[in-house]
């Protein structure tokens, strides 16, 4: 006779969320080492140009010159360091937690394709021809949002610098989200982005994750049954 025991079984190596990292961080230090000229010229060849894709003509003429591909390049370019970092610090508090109930491959099709909704909400919103969208706040916005639809009330674990030492805290999801849009705001006013957040894209890549984290929650759920061996 042969019983089905449950086992615990080790979770699998989390490679998406620190690759994310590394290839956002390579793609900035590669923008900088470029001339300033050059970078403005970087973010219009490979960021979202916020005009273009109106008509069924224009999204015709994207996919075949692929120029459409600029949704998702335009995740890898950041402005300047405060950009890079404060999508970094959240891609990692939101997306190493989120990597674990969605596996690798799921956590990248949402950072890919909530990044490229939420650039493509802004140029509906923006539609300005010299301005060009750049930056992962979308996808990162879209993580958080699925986060939030599949655990509302969940804590996460954060270390903060008190003074010589660190402290490991566990903060309400919706209590970070909240310091991640304090921190958009005050981006939003430094450094060479000054005045050009497209908010449209952070509220769009949110909503788009929610969605997301809806639509895949059954099999989250079936996932979840699985490793604990049920």
């Amino acid at each position: 006779m042969f019983v089905s025991i449950p086992s615990r079984n080790k979770t699998g190596l989390r490679w998406a969320v620190p690759l994310l990292c590394l290839a956002l961080l390579a793609a900035f230090l590669w923008s900088i080492s470029r001339p300033d000229e050059a970078r403005r010229s970087l973010w219009l060849a490979w960021g979202a140009l916020a005009t273009g894709l109106a008509t069924p003509q224009e999204w015709w003429a994207a996919l075949r010159d692929g120029s459409v591909l600029r949704l998702f390049t335009a995740l890898f370019l950041h402005a300047d360091w405060s950009h890079l970092l404060g999508n970094l610090v959240f891609l990692l508090i939101f997306g190493l937690p989120a990597e674990r109930v969605l596996g690798p491959w799921r956590l990248l099709l949402l950072f890919l394709l909530g990044g490229a909704a939420a650039n493509l909400a802004a140029l509906y919103v923006m539609g300005s021809p010299e301005r060009s969208i750049i930056g992962a706040s979308g996808a990162v916005s879209a993580l958080m949002g699925t986060y939030l639809a599949l655990f509302p009330g969940a804590r996460l674990g954060v270390v903060l610098p008190l003074g010589l030492f660190l402290e490991f805290v566990r903060a309400p999801a919706f209590l970070l989200i909240g310091v991640w849009a304090g921190l958009q705001v005050v981006f939003a006013y430094i450094g060479p982005s000054f005045g050009m957040v497209a908010w449209s894209a952070h509220v769009a890549g949110f909503l788009f994750g929610i969605i997301y984290g809806l639509y895949v929650r059954a099999a989250i759920a079936r996932r979840l049954r699985k490793r604990q061996g049920f």
